[in-house]
């Protein structure tokens, strides 16, 4: 099957005479791929780590408020999760990858414009997002599962979070388009800055320490809004003051310039609405027969999953904007060599974690409760799928270069394919056995395609098919 996501005109027209090269972009196109790819991924590596260990603190400082608590945050969790990967991952690593071609193709000017375009659409996909939540979250939370006490704490959480979530797609949106650029440190620093905010933050707001009111559990949500808004306030400005490659200039609004960025970013958007529906479907299976103690094991146990997304996505952000700019500029090889390295250091380090989890799970379980419901539904999970996350972090890796490349069809086909084994698959084998367990294994043999597929795909050349349109399967 050919890919089906072709990089726009725009992207691919002639530099323009004269251009010069930024020293950055040229190391991007030049510099010796090992050692460019570590000095760009570190930063980036380790500042997602810390960001999710924010919400794991989160979590943490959640779980002391009783077990529906803890259910309710994981109702919750994974439409927060898909709202930091569509604004952060996938419409981010298509403003990085609009941008990263235009500055390989030597279109300055047009770098420029894709910026104010990504505010744009970001900005009403986050008042939008906000609009859906707050009026249709209680049917959602009730259709995974949510039930009483848990219910109404979901709904705590959620109002909040989402009552304020443009401010988390104007601080992706930013981030994105200075990544797009190569400068992966930056971003990198803010989010620590997030992180140093938050961490203290939210136990304060959660159990009203000192002046601060006890919001329970909407304290955590507020928390988080606060450092949202301060990292958007600090990429503004950074942005705004002529210090990042691109800028925000007055620019007329072009459709090309939309759809450089909506072509790769839609369609990775939908790969983001697959992992979390394959998450949701499976958290609402496991309520059907564990209850609010096996929802609480299985979100937490599954939270260790979400833990890769940011993992893979402090290596995939560099890979994005590399493979971006060595395409526009005309090297394909290249470009297809950086994606080969970087998938193979994303398999080792997300199958380290997930093996260690299947071997230790009350390392990871015992962090967030001691109820026995709780630790044995994910005992049982990370048992089974822990195993198969190299091949998570494995596809999910070449999927952030294949945005870089704007070829997306293969990887959609696989998450398709992920989603349905996991799901189809798993109900079936739920409703003839009675056995989480057997859920659990058809979860795990979904992330094994995922990754094996996409991986064959590229392999084969996926990226360098022209497909008959744009947006056909």
């Amino acid at each position: 099957m050919t890919s089906t996501i072709a990089v726009a005109p725009e992207a691919t027209a002639p530099a323009r005479p004269g251009a010069e090269l930024d020293p950055r972009t040229r190391a991007l196109l030049y510099a010796p791929i090992v050692p460019l790819l570590l000095t760009l991924a570190w930063p980036n590596v380790v500042v997602m780590l810390a960001q999710a260990s924010t919400g794991l603190i989160e979590t943490f400082w959640v779980s002391r408020l009783g077990t529906d608590a803890l259910a309710g945050m994981a109702l919750v969790f994974p439409g927060v999760m898909l709202m930091q990967m569509i604004s952060a991952g996938s419409l981010g690593g298509g403003i990085s990858s609009a941008i990263a071609r235009a500055l390989g193709a030597r279109r300055p000017a047009d770098a420029d414009a894709l910026v104010v375009h990504a505010l744009i659409i970001n900005v009403a996909l986050g008042l939008l997002v906000s609009a859906l939540f707050l009026l249709f979250g209680p049917e959602l939370y009730r259709a995974l599962g949510g039930r009483g006490a848990s219910l109404a704490a979901a709904l705590k959480y959620s109002n909040v979070v989402f009552a304020g979530n443009v401010l988390l797609w104007v601080m992706n949106g930013l981030a994105s388009a200075v990544r797009g650029t190569g400068n992966m440190l930056f971003p990198a620093l803010v989010v620590v800055g997030g992180a140093l905010i938050l961490v203290p933050l939210s136990p304060l707001l959660i159990f009203g320490i000192g002046p601060f009111p006890a919001l329970g559990i909407a304290g955590g949500g507020v928390a988080m809004l606060i450092s949202f808004a301060a990292g958007a306030a600090v990429l503004a400005y950074y942005v705004l003051s002529g210090r990042s490659v691109v800028r925000i200039r007055r620019s007329p609004v072009q459709r090309k310039f939309f759809t450089d960025i909506l072509i790769v970013g839609g369609v990775a958007t939908v790969s983001s609405l697959q992992t979390n529906v394959t998450i949701g479907g499976a958290t609402a299976l496991v309520a059907t027969v564990a209850g609010p103690a096996g929802v609480a094991g299985y979100g937490t146990g599954a939270r260790l999953e979400y833990l890769l997304i940011p993992l893979v996505f402090g290596l995939g952000a560099p890979l994005v904007a590399l493979v971006g700019t060595n395409i526009g500029a005309g090297q394909p090889k290249r470009a297809l060599r950086i994606a080969f390295v970087g998938a193979a250091i994303a398999f080792v380090m997300t199958e380290i974690i997930g093996a260690s989890a299947a071997i230790w799970p009350h390392a990871w379980l015992g962090l967030f409760g001691s109820d026995p419901g709780m630790l044995a539904t994910g005992t049982a999970y990370l048992h089974v799928v822990g195993p198969f996350y190299g091949f998570f972090g494995l596809g999910l890796c070449l999927y952030f270069a294949s945005q870089g490349a704007g070829r997306l069809g293969w990887p959609l086909v696989a998450g398709f394919l992920r989603m349905f084994v996991g799901l189809a698959a798993g109900w079936f084998a739920l409703r003839m056995t009675g056995s989480l367990t057997a859920l659990f294994v058809a979860l795990g043999l979904g992330m094994f395609l995922y990754g094996a597929l996409v991986t064959f795909a590229v392999a084969r050349g996926s990226w360098f098919r022209r497909a008959p349109t744009a947006g056909s399967a």
